[in-house]
């Protein structure tokens, strides 16, 4: 019979009973310890809110120095991220620079590689869709109606085309992947915020399985100066000083002179009536900072906004006054600079990069900083290792285009603008010289500095697709008389811009 050599006595049976003790509590020991034996899991990828302004230009900000201007709101959330100083739309075809504008943004491609309207192309929203993001937009949609059914699965007050009057707006819901007929409401900034608040709401009480792709493509402050009622008059007119770079005309025809932009106020510009499209500019904005205000308590009380990456941008800027201008149909600063803000998790706070950057590294950015995969046939950059700090910039210079009009490049602190078809060159330096308003073009101490930038210009033309000649074979006069200019004024202007810019 087989006998064990173990004998149990009270201290080893004393001490099996510890034994089991210890392993009846490993699962209890496990349960309140979870992160020694569960693998990492990353944290739920970021929702998006992309809010879109229309013709803002980058200093129409408090954040970004102008002292009239009351933008509280869009001012916190450059606190909290990251504000680039130097985000440029790269031009436009024609005058409607909103349309190959927002092009380029929801493609991530470059003007000579995309055209306004967006068939067959990958958008910025359809890859988020791919990648597992409940998309909605709302507001402007100047690329097509059947771009936007393929790029969203929600949509709720989308105004097709360019502009309309903001009291009176034809906007569409979209329903089984189909806009509707367009049904007219007003005022344009309320109607988009409320079809975003719905959404947000809508979302909140979901079960949430995705991450939303919010986009709200405002219309303001696009002309017409029509300000909400309680907007108007908020700023004075005589308490607004005029732009640093004032002048009364443009000092040379450079083939956009009667651009419809330009017909919104008579020639020569006088302080008075550039001081009333001011007042009423910053109107519309500040209405606009309200209402994103709204948006982002509505993130805050709904549990939100702190897994929320939040971009807040322009599709161009606006002369309104500068260089004897209205509009955005030049290569000027202040037309093709415009505001560009990211915050959120994981994006540092109180940040200002000097980065030359374009809207359309967007894309590409708002890919990386979600962790989704990178879009394909992209010309955009991504601005991560930027926002980051990991790096400063991601390109040492940057090029625009307006039409066969108008070419420039400009590095960290030169800029050349060219007229081809007037064999024209005006050459700043924009440390010295932000207001653009000494041409030191053709000066023998700055022959150098202007040799290289002609180079660096046709280099970026050929790697960007761009044919027009450095001078056109026809070269046009630049002597023009704007005093004698016909104005003629478009359907859209409603009552209150008739009084106040057209009736003499």
């Amino acid at each position: 019979m087989f006998k064990p050599k173990f004998k149990p006595t009270l201290k080893s049976l004393t001490s099996l009973h510890w034994l089991w003790a210890v392993l009846l509590a490993a699962p209890l020991f496990f349960q309140y310890f979870p992160e020694k034996q569960t693998a990492y899991k990353p944290a739920a990828k970021p929702n998006i809110l992309f809010i879109f302004a229309d013709d803002q230009r980058a200093d129409a900000l408090g954040i970004a120095g102008n002292a009239v201007v009351k933008t509280p709101n869009i001012d916190q959330l450059a606190k909290s991220g990251v504000r680039f100083a130097n985000c440029y739309v790269m031009g436009g075809h024609h005058g409607a620079i909103c349309a190959p504008s927002r092009a380029m943004l929801m493609s991530g491609k470059s003007l000579f590689h995309v055209y306004d309207v967006l068939d067959g192309v990958h958008t910025m929203p359809q890859h988020f869709a791919e990648n597992g993001y409940e998309t909605f937009g709302t507001g402007k949609w100047h690329n097509g109606a059947k771009t936007f059914e393929a790029s969203f699965q929600k949509g709720k007050a989308v105004m097709l085309g360019g502009m309309s009057d903001h009291f009176q707006v034809p906007v569409r819901d979209l329903n089984n992947g189909k806009l509707g007929e367009p049904v007219t409401k007003g005022f344009s900034t309320d109607i988009f915020t409320e079809a975003a608040l719905s959404y947000i709401d809508e979302y909140a009480k979901s079960k949430k399985a995705n991450p939303f792709f919010c986009y709200i493509a405002y219309t303001a402050p696009h002309d017409p100066r029509s300000p909400r009622e309680d907007y108007i008059g908020k700023y004075p007119e005589k308490d607004i000083p005029l732009p640093g770079n004032f002048k009364p005309v443009h000092p040379f025809d450079y083939g956009e002179a009667q651009v419809r932009d330009e017909n919104l106020a008579p020639w020569p510009r006088t302080p008075e009536i550039i001081k009333a499209t001011l007042s009423d500019y910053y109107g519309l904005i500040s209405h606009l900072d309200a209402r994103v205000g709204d948006i982002i308590r509505s993130l805050k009380e709904k549990g939100l906004y702190e897994n929320t990456i939040i971009v807040y941008a322009a599709d161009n800027g606006l002369a309104v006054g500068s260089h004897g201008l209205l509009g955005k149909q030049s290569l000027y600063e202040h037309s093709m600079k415009v505001p560009f803000i990211i915050t959120g998790p994981g994006i540092p706070k109180g940040q200002v990069s000097n980065a030359l950057v374009y809207l359309y590294d967007i894309f590409p950015t708002l890919a990386s900083v979600t962790g989704i995969p990178k879009p394909g046939a992209v010309d955009g950059k991504s601005l991560s290792e930027v926002i980051s700090g990991k790096a400063r910039s991601v390109r040492e210079s940057s090029f625009t285009a307006y039409r066969n009009l108008i070419r420039a490049v400009r590095d960290d602190e030169w800029k050349l603008i060219r007229y081809p078809n007037r064999d024209y060159t005006q050459l700043f330096n924009l440390k010295k010289d932000p207001l653009e308003l000494e041409n030191l073009s053709g000066k023998a101490a700055y022959r150098q500095k202007e040799e290289s930038l002609k180079k660096l210009l046709v280099q970026w033309q050929q790697q960007t697709g761009d044919t027009v000649a450095y001078t056109a074979k026809t070269i046009l006069p630049m002597k023009y008389e704007p005093e004698k200019f016909e104005r003629i004024m478009d359907k859209n202007q409603p009552k209150y811009t008739q009084d106040k810019y057209f009736k003499k």
